[in-house]
């Protein structure tokens, strides 16, 4: 059956995933609701190109996190958070943390759907936990980490 565009049961492939990564930090809001305000969350289709490509997930990075120059933000007491590059201009004016996820490396690496929002909700909890400053088992106690 067909289903014009229009109608809400027309999801393409990047909807739903951009709906998993909403859901995973929905899964967080409930303990972590005044931290995750001042972060910024994104879905980008690959990697640049420049980007390191050794982590924790293999060769293929998983995400990035853009610490960010929020004032007052998560981990920052009015500072920088650690490891931020000075991303702060006259123009732009401080720049909050984000948490920037890669569809088509995740995508890759899950053997179906339910194992994909698992994952993705991993490399979430990860990121976040690196922006606290926190291990991701003490942010989402159901963190699978790998396993």
């Amino acid at each position: 059956m067909l289903v014009p565009p229009d109608v809400p049961l027309h999801r393409t492939r990047a909807e739903r995933f951009d709906d998993l990564v909403l859901q995973a930090v929905a899964r967080l809001e409930p303990q972590w609701e005044a931290h995750l305000s001042g972060i910024e969350f994104a879905v980008e289709e690959i990697p640049p190109a420049d980007f390191p490509v050794n982590g924790p997930h293999g060769p293929v990075p998983l995400s990035r996190l853009e610490p960010g120059t929020s004032p007052g933000g998560p981990g920052s007491q009015g500072q920088a958070a650690p490891g931020a590059r000075e991303m702060a201009d006259e123009d732009t004016g401080p720049q909050p943390p984000r948490i920037v996820v890669y569809r088509r490396p995740l995508m890759a690496r899950a053997d179906g759907k339910e194992e994909l929002g698992e994952l993705v909700v991993d490399v979430v909890v990860e990121e976040f936990g690196r922006i606290l400053g926190i291990d991701p088992a003490d942010v989402d106690p159901g963190y699978a980490g790998g396993e």
